[in-house]
């Protein structure tokens, strides 16, 4: 084959049907379908793992909505480009009462000044900002802006979607129709490709490519001996991204310091966003240990801090200090369990009145409804410990905290159990 547009690109869907997963928001019933059938696009940020479709959604729901599209890279671009957009847009909407759509790619990439440029005309309507990222935007996205969007959250393709891009691909591609195309086996090339749709195109093309005859034969044999051959092409932070951060907490959670660091050091070498790393120790710092040694949380959010302050290549020393910690210390998920406890019971539950004797009474009426009467002040009481209720009626008596089996929990237990041994039964 000669020189040409990429496949992954020459098969980008053109109409909203061929469009391959996210059915939960594209789908009947999707969140997105109201819109869709409207032609009224709210402005959204995507979020969602690399080469699921984000950009390609973006572009189908400005051509379903039949409004202008238009797209920035956040790598790229800069205050006076976003600026420049906008004004094109309000000059367009002189002529249409739709906006059009302003497609920023890799969002979470931008700065704040970069972000407050666009405020002013996602809250005047000049523009439908559509954002993509593959970062939480919780913490990439101004709060300003994150409240003037919709966040919808793409979810990574599933091996059965994946075979059916790759089927399409075969079937309905000029260049590759051009050869006779036999999957035998696509356990490697899944595997190779990450979840990264685009990427297993790529890949896909370079197969096909660099078989000579009319005749290709795909197989783990053929994919594994043919793009190790091409490793660097694939071996990047985006392909196993997954894959080794999840490596890398279990590692943690599992007491290991010598796994912990090998999938920090992958992650450093493959290019990894420090502060991604930063961010996840800080989840297990929590998640994995707590209680059962509350001072990982304040090194985990310390070595946030160092890393934002000092960059690479300095940063990986600090994370690794950090990794080796977390793994050394030791566990406990009991904070993570009892607010998951509590989460599902208010989900079954629901809105639960809150106690007479707990509630605010700043004004007369409230105080002669009854609001705070009864409260023992626990200050008042000897060794500071009233035995009152503090959940709703109809919780009273549940427990939802555990304390695990650590030193300092087994320490935590005795307290409850001076205190709350006849509420709680611990």
């Amino acid at each position: 084959m000669t020189s040409h547009t990429p496949l992954a690109e020459r098969m980008r869907p053109q109409d909203i049907d061929n469009y391959v997963g996210q059915k939960h928001l594209v789908g009947k019933g999707g969140a997105l379908r109201p819109a869709l059938e409207r032609k009224v696009l709210p402005s959204m940020i995507l979020w969602g793992p690399p080469g699921v479709g984000k950009t390609t959604l973006a572009f189908l729901l400005a051509r379903t909505a039949d409004v202008g599209f238009h797209t920035l890279s956040a790598v790229s671009a800069g205050v006076k480009d976003v600026r420049e957009v906008i004004q094109s847009a309000e000059k367009a909407t002189m002529f249409r009462t739709t906006p059009p759509v302003l497609f920023i790619d890799e969002i979470h990439r931008f700065s704040k000044s970069q972000q407050d440029a666009l405020l002013g005309a996602v809250e005047r309507g000049t523009i439908t900002l559509i954002g993509a990222t593959t970062e939480n935007p919780s913490f990439e996205v101004i709060p300003a802006l994150l409240s003037r969007t919709q966040l919808y959250v793409l979810n990574s393709l599933s091996e059965d979607e994946l075979i059916e891009i790759v089927q399409q691909a075969i079937e309905k591609d000029v260049e590759l129709s051009k050869k006779s195309i036999q999957l035998e086996s696509t356990k490697a090339l899944l595997r190779y490709s990450g979840g990264d749709a685009r990427k297993l195109l790529n890949q896909l093309e370079w197969l096909v490519e660099r078989e000579s005859s009319s005749k290709v034969v795909i197989n783990d044999a053929y994919v594994e001996s043919t793009l190790q051959q091409r490793g660097a092409r694939y071996d990047k932070a985006g392909e196993q991204h997954y894959d080794i951060i999840s490596a890398f907490i279990k590692s943690i959670r599992g007491s290991d310091p010598n796994g912990a660091v090998y999938w920090l050091g992958r992650m450093i070498e493959g290019g990894e966003d420090p502060k991604f790393i930063a961010r996840r120790l800080l989840i297990s710092a929590s998640e994995d240990i707590g209680l059962a040694n509350p001072t990982a949380l304040i090194m985990a959010t310390n070595t946030f801090m160092a890393v934002e302050r000092i960059g690479m290549p300095e940063g990986r020393i600090p994370l690794s200090q950090c990794a080796i910690y977390l793994a050394t210390s030791p566990k406990s998920n009991a904070s993570y369990m009892a607010i998951n406890k509590v989460l599902s019971e208010i989900k079954q539950s629901g809105d639960l009145s809150v106690p007479l004797h707990l509630r605010n009474a700043p004004t007369k009426t409230m105080k002669d409804l009854g609001y705070g009467a009864g409260y023992n002040y626990s200050h008042d009481n000897p060794g500071n410990f009233a035995d009152q209720a503090y959940l709703p009626d109809e919780l009273d008596g549940t427990r939802f905290f555990e304390p695990g089996e650590s030193e300092r929990e087994k320490q935590l237990r005795l307290f409850m159990e001076r205190r709350w041994k006849k509420r709680y039964g611990y």
